[in-house]
């Protein structure tokens, strides 16, 4: 608590306030009059060997063909991936990785489009970048980056019970899932999914699930990540051979027929000769 004992000491207080309150509010005018830098508030999704753009621009759409602007990954050293200063940019500066695979779009940049265009993509480039330019609020972006590959069908096994399908992918990221679906987009119930990671990082999968025998199926088998919103698929059409059961049963509906076919052929020579 502040105890102010005499005029001279509260007229001193007074001032002191007064001062404060007066250059708070300068800040915050000088702030204000700046124009912010806009980026992302949401992860950006990219795949291995594609192409993406981190986007970042001007709210007041300032003019930033003249300013400096700066990417960065604060966790490289050296952490530039561009620097753009002076017209021109400043391809010593950039992390060795980067190299020929970073750009801005120049003919945007006067209308405050500061994106940066990021080619070739690794997984590698999957981190936090930092939109910077002097005199403007710094924005940061999180890159996350994925790999995927279709899935293909192992094997196709017949068994008493049913037909066992097995299902496998190779060279995914993050850890994806397998799921199985009948003709008619129906979840089936399959074993869990195995998974396997690799040293390169990357995840591969496989999956088993056991059909009943009907003729004429259709399965998909689908490899799914949700973080990335990747789905890859394959399709099968299997006919199954008739069981032991259902073909013994059919040999004797022949064999009686056959019999049959012959009682009656006889029967009308006979007539006939007489």
């Amino acid at each position: 608590m502040i105890h102010l004992t005499d005029g001279l000491t509260f007229r001193a207080f007074r001032a002191l306030l007064f001062h404060r309150t007066v250059i708070s509010l300068l800040l915050i005018q000088s702030s204000a009059d700046l124009p912010a830098a806009v980026g992302q508030s949401h992860p950006i999704v990219a795949i291995v060997g594609g192409d993406i753009i981190l986007p970042c621009h001007l709210k007041s759409a300032t003019n930033a063909s003249d300013k400096t602007v700066e990417w960065a990954r604060p966790d490289l050293d050296p952490r530039f991936v561009y620097v753009w200063r002076d017209g021109v940019e400043l391809e010593g500066k950039k992390h060795p990785s980067y190299k020929g695979r970073t750009s801005l779009f120049i003919d945007k940049l006067k209308l405050g489009d500061i994106s940066l265009s990021l080619s070739k993509v690794k997984r590698s480039d999957e981190g936090t970048y930092k939109c910077f330019s002097p005199g403007l609020y710094e924005s940061f972006i999180d890159l996350v980056v994925g790999a995927v590959s279709s899935p293909f069908i192992v094997s196709i096994n017949q068994t008493r019970s049913g037909m066992v399908l097995d299902c496998g992918s190779k060279g995914w990221y993050p850890e994806p899932e397998v799921v199985w679906l009948d003709g008619e987009g129906n979840l089936l119930s399959a074993g869990p999914t195995e998974t396997v990671r690799g040293p390169d990082d990357l995840y591969t999968v496989s999956s088993r699930v056991t059909v009943e025998k009907r003729h004429s199926n259709s399965f998909t088998c689908r490899v799914q990540q949700k973080k990335t919103n990747q789905t890859r698929e394959t399709h099968i059409q299997i006919t199954v051979e008739d069981t032991e059961e259902s073909t013994e049963f059919r040999s004797h509906w022949i064999t009686l027929f056959v019999h049959i076919v012959f009682v009656i052929t006889l029967t009308v020579i006979c007539i006939l000769k007489n």
